[in-house]
């Protein structure tokens, strides 16, 4: 039974720190490039993840496709449904107003503020003295982080309306926060309702919980992509206009002289191959051949590795965190991704250095990291220690 908690655990954490942080080195790759593709790699993360989990949670009937049976009713998801698609959709969409991938990660870390204030107003509970000062000390941290790339300093117009559009993204961060934190307590509620699997118990019959929250939070929300559909075509359509990568496919000597037939017996492409046109892969065709000496060249948008691997990274991130949440309670799961956040936020700022990344007060965002990483660990002390009191009380 030891084994089985340890090997769950610690594949739930491999797949929240492996998945996680890789999907923010893909994330500041493309956003890096294109800052207005927000909803278009919501987009992609939504379609993968409900592709994958079409087959595990739906089966094919004599009058059509249906929901296979579901352990928690499809009531309680969709107040979660609609608050998540917000989320994603107002996370991504923050990297438009000039917010670096690093502001990102420890602005997100304040998801632990919300937690408390929210459990305080909503549920009534009372925090000590040191959990007070704990969660005070991330609240400075991100505000400090926050001015690290403000550019608040600058008097000149540009600067000024820089900072303009960075204060919209940093309003769009605080309420994509606000919603995550009623999002935790939403989960907190209905998992507590309809139980979390018990760590080393047999497993029953079915999907897991956390495979089938993580379905329907996204399958449900697909419909949703409607009311952003044209901002999804006007990304695609910049992405595939960009800079392309070629990948040669060599072709035997046989199938090479074949693309030589005039038609109807050459293949398909050869006429496209044969276009001597400076303009014919156009947008609505980003994938397209070129006939080399050795065979074939694949042509596609630069765009499309980043944007592939970031959609497969988010789907191990998203399984990890789901693992999670359904075994914990929303602040142990708000402490293990700040950590996860800070390790992320080491990755970033170390690769934005090298690649000559936008400039950032280093001081002022390394001390908010400090003191976001100090509260959180210190709020989860404090938190342990009022727990064991009130146990010895009871």
């Amino acid at each position: 039974m030891f084994s089985t908690i340890i090997g769950d655990w610690v594949t739930t954490i491999s797949l929240i720190f492996g998945g996680c942080c890789s999907n923010a080195i893909t994330l500041e790759q493309l956003t890096t490039q294109y800052p207005l593709s927000g909803s278009l790699i919501t987009a992609f993360q939504f379609l993968i993840i409900s592709l994958h989990g079409i087959p595990t949670h739906i089966k094919w009937t004599t009058y059509g496709p249906r929901f296979r049976e579901h352990r928690i009713p499809l009531t309680p998801y969709l107040v979660q449904v609609a608050l998540f698609y917000l989320i994603s959709l107002l996370n991504n969409a923050a990297f438009s107003y000039r917010i670096s991938m690093s502001v990102h990660i420890i602005f997100r870390s304040g998801g632990l503020v919300i937690s408390m204030v929210l459990g305080w107003l909503i549920s009534g509970k009372r925090y000590t003295f040191a959990q007070v000062a704990s969660v005070l000390a991330v609240t400075l941290g991100v505000l400090l982080t926050t001015m690290s790339s403000s550019g608040v300093n600058s008097a000149s117009p540009d600067t000024n309306a820089d900072s303009s559009t960075y204060l919209q993204g940093i309003a769009i961060l605080t309420l994509a926060l606000l919603l995550s934190g009623f999002l935790g307590l939403v989960q907190d509620y209905t998992y507590s309702r309809y139980g979390r699997p018990t760590p080393g118990a047999p497993k029953t019959i079915g999907t897991p919980t956390w495979q089938e929250s993580m379905f329907f939070l996204h399958f449900l929300a697909l419909p949703m992509f409607f009311f952003v559909h044209k901002d999804i075509t006007t990304q695609l359509t910049s992405i595939n206009a960009g800079p392309r990568a070629s990948f040669p496919i060599p072709l035997p000597d046989s199938v090479i002289s074949a693309l030589t037939i005039p038609p109807p017996f050459a293949l398909p492409f050869s006429s496209v191959l044969s276009s001597s046109r400076p303009g014919f892969q156009k947008a609505s065709h980003p994938i397209s051949l070129q006939r080399t000496s050795v065979g074939l060249a694949l042509a596609v948008p630069r765009a499309y590795l980043p944007l592939l691997l970031n959609t497969l990274t988010q789907l191990v991130c998203v399984a990890g965190v789901h693992r999670l949440t359904t075994r914990v309670s929303a602040l142990t799961v708000t402490l293990v991704l700040v950590v996860r956040k800070a390790a992320s936020l080491v990755i970033s700022v170390w690769m934005g250095r090298g690649r000559g990344g936008s400039a950032v007060d280093l001081k002022l965002m390394w001390t908010g990291a400090a003191l976001v990483l100090a509260g959180t660990v210190g709020y989860s002390a404090a938190t342990g220690r009022a727990r064991e009191a009130k146990e010895k009380k009871e």
